[in-house]
């Protein structure tokens, strides 16, 4: 991914900044940092970039989705509409805060469709967790819509689009909160991390309360801060953040190249006819991180993903794997944990083991998707396309 293909003197220029003064701790220590604040300096310009009026930096994209439902009080009993192509996180994240996920149908966005979780919504339904899937957005329109028309609070998860945007505004911007994750394999990387933005301040209090074992930060003095609520930890360490900060200033960089190299090679795929391009509500605001598109049947998407990866070109099949998609979550359907969880103890509207969702089939087993590196040359990229005539011609 992006992160890791740029390396170099700024992320060991920040880090090194921090470890002259030997403050790896984000709150306090004002005098021994000599203004070395990482945390802090990411958060503002992560919030500046978006438009919002709040950052808060956490451990993990897994972290914000977590501190993004506490935060916006969805708990024990709580229905929370969630996709079934995503990493497992936000679903695990969904568990773990003691309520319900709640699988809704895709559509060809590769994201929840606003029929899909008209579908499923239920008096107990309080939260949608969207998840821009793959670099680019949701039909955000009409899922805005179904929030309003249901008082359902949204939370958008934007660890796979950051960069992307939808009329011009920045994903992770259209509800009440967002999430996003700097991972290894993200488009910006700390190594771990995650953001949670909001314009709400009820939100962010929280937020920045709860995932630091209940602290205010009021004041400089850390023994002296009041404890308004209990928390966790979630804390993003000042050398998490000083990787995160120089990797976030090459963000522009980083979506410039990504869309030249994937219209390079969608361009010449438009050439087959059997291929048809994942539905982009927005072209213009397309982070263009992963290239995806569709083959007639699954038996052709396996085939072009396998011959694809075999002549070196970095192709998913989501349908056969174990991460992304519901089809493979064994653990899940059996609700194997390490302890019992609040999910045992109230009814849940789905039968995991038996849910059938077969549009969101459809699609997963027609897609292959193509991880864009900002690195290729013109020449890797000519040979991809030659590879492609091989393939598919």
């Amino acid at each position: 991914m992006p992160g890791t293909e740029l390396f170099g003197k700024e992320e060991r220029k920040e880090v090194m900044d921090v470890l002259e003064t030997g403050i790896l701790f984000r709150y306090n220590h004002d005098e021994a940092r000599k203004g070395i604040w990482k945390a802090r300096t990411f958060e503002k310009e992560f919030a500046e970039y978006h438009g919002v009026k709040h950052c808060h930096m956490v451990s993990s994209g897994t972290a914000a989705d977590y501190v993004s439902l506490a935060s916006a009080g969805i708990g024990a009993g709580d229905e929370v509409i969630v996709p079934p192509f995503t990493f497992i996180a936000p679903v695990e994240a969904v568990i773990n805060s003691g309520a319900i996920p709640v699988f809704a149908e895709i559509d060809e966005t590769l994201c929840l469709s606003a029929e899909g979780i008209e579908a499923v919504i239920t008096p107990k339904t309080k939260a949608v967790l969207l998840v821009h899937m793959v670099g680019a957005m949701a039909d955000l329109d009409a899922i805005i819509d179904v929030c309003k028309k249901h008082n359902l609070i949204l939370i958008e998860d934007t660890a796979q689009a950051l960069g992307g945007s939808y009329k011009g505004k920045p994903l992770g911007t259209f509800g009440d909160v967002a999430c996003f994750s700097f991972d290894f394999f993200k488009i910006i990387t700390a190594g771990e991390g995650g953001a949670v933005i909001t314009n709400s301040d009820e939100i962010y209090e929280k937020a920045h309360t709860w995932s630091d074992h209940g602290h205010n930060h009021v004041g400089d003095n850390r023994g002296a801060e009041d404890h308004p609520i209990l928390g966790t930890n979630y804390r993003m360490s000042e050398l998490h953040a000083a990787v995160g900060l120089a990797q976030f200033r090459k963000i522009d960089f980083i979506i410039e190249r990504q869309r030249a190299n994937k219209k390079v090679l969608k361009d010449y795929l438009k050439k087959f006819p059997q291929i048809t391009f994942r539905q982009l509500p927005d072209e213009q605001g397309d982070s263009a991180s992963v290239l995806n598109f569709f083959l007639p049947d699954a038996k052709e998407a396996e085939r072009v993903a396998d011959e694809m990866g075999n002549t070196g070109i970095p192709a998913a099949y989501w349908y056969n794997n174990n991460y992304h998609y519901i089809k493979n979550w064994e653990h899940l359907k059996e609700m194997k944990t390490a302890a019992p969880v609040a999910l045992k103890f109230f009814d849940v509207p789905q039968d995991y083991k038996t849910l059938q969702l077969p549009k969101s089939d459809d699609v997963i087993s027609r897609l292959v998707s193509i991880n864009i590196r900002i690195t290729w040359t013109e020449e890797e990229l000519d040979d991809m396309c030659k590879k492609f005539d091989a393939i598919l011609g």
